[in-house]
């Protein structure tokens, strides 16, 4: 069994459409797809529908972007109410963020003589209430200024770089407790990639465990080393939480990162719905279903 828990569509910083997305899931081999986009349950009717047409499992979720001193940290909240208010609210904060720091960031690439506009980067933004730093990278690409968004983010967008404007992201801690509120599981995203590794320690885990509910970890992830992962894999066995393994595909936004590169062991699967349900009773909250054919 096949199971990739962390994909986006074009509702955030994927290229595919959510129709197309599940439909390549399908072509491709999987039996369950979790559609994660970034801050955002926009996509969750749409795979839905798509998921059952074609016989695949589905998961709605969400990968929130959070912050921890100062470094982002990302979670995946699967199977929580969106309309549960405190959690829609953060969303909508973190999502307004993002939107309103694309003056600032066109403002510096002008600055370093870069042709760019506003209207440039929301017209590769279409159809998502998320719009983020790849939808600046699409803009960047489509005016030939750099060749593909792994350049612009390494030429100008990363953190550090000259284009890189930070947004609002929620503590951690406080985004965990939300999602186990709103019904949820929540899942520390890629905990020892990008830069996430230098705030997310073991022992960070272990009090985002103890502390705040936090339900696993994803360890097998394209920016995970093989002993990078055995030692995750080993911190989670040790707390008795959740591992997970994914592709974080966004379509041709990111290479090397294919539907089911990675995938969920099917009895660490099997935990995730039991906590889902756990927490769906303890909270009352109006949680989605997972479609499992």
């Amino acid at each position: 069994m096949r199971i990739d828990l962390h994909t986006h569509s074009n509702r955030s910083d994927g290229t595919d459409p959510v129709d197309v997305l599940i439909a390549h899931a399908q072509r491709d081999g999987l039996d369950v797809i979790a559609l994660t986009d970034h801050d955002t349950a926009d996509g969750w009717a749409e795979g839905r529908r798509a998921a059952e047409e074609l016989g695949i499992g589905f998961v709605p979720g969400i990968e929130i972007s959070c912050k921890l001193r100062g470094i982002a940290v990302h979670l995946l909240a699967y199977l929580p109410d969106p309309s549960y208010q405190p959690l829609a609210e953060e969303l909508r904060v973190i999502r307004d963020g993002r939107t309103d720091r694309l003056p600032s960031i066109v403002a510096r690439l002008n600055g370093l003589g870069v042709q760019l506009t506003v209207d440039e980067v929301l017209a590769q933004a279409t159809g998502t209430p998320s719009v983020g730093r790849p939808h600046v990278a699409d803009a960047l690409v489509a005016n030939g200024t750099v060749a593909n968004r792994g350049e612009a983010f390494d030429r100008f967008l990363a953190d550090g770089r000259p284009g890189h404007v930070s947004h609002y992201a929620i503590d951690p801690g406080r985004a965990i407790e939300l999602v186990r509120a709103a019904g949820g599981v929540p899942v520390i995203a890629h905990p020892w990639g990008r830069s996430s590794y230098k705030v997310v320690t073991a022992e960070t885990i272990a009090q985002l465990v103890s502390d705040h509910g936090l339900a696993g970890i994803e360890v097998d992830h394209q920016d995970h080393s093989p002993e990078s992962r055995a030692t995750l894999r080993g911190i989670a066995e040790d707390l008795g939480i959740i591992w997970t393994g994914s592709s974080d595909h966004h379509g041709l936004g990111k290479v090397n990162h294919e539907l089911g590169v990675n995938s969920t062991d099917p009895e660490q699967f099997q935990r995730l719905l039991e906590v889902a349900k756990e927490n769906a009773a303890a909270s009352g909250a109006r949680v989605p279903e997972a479609y499992l054919p």
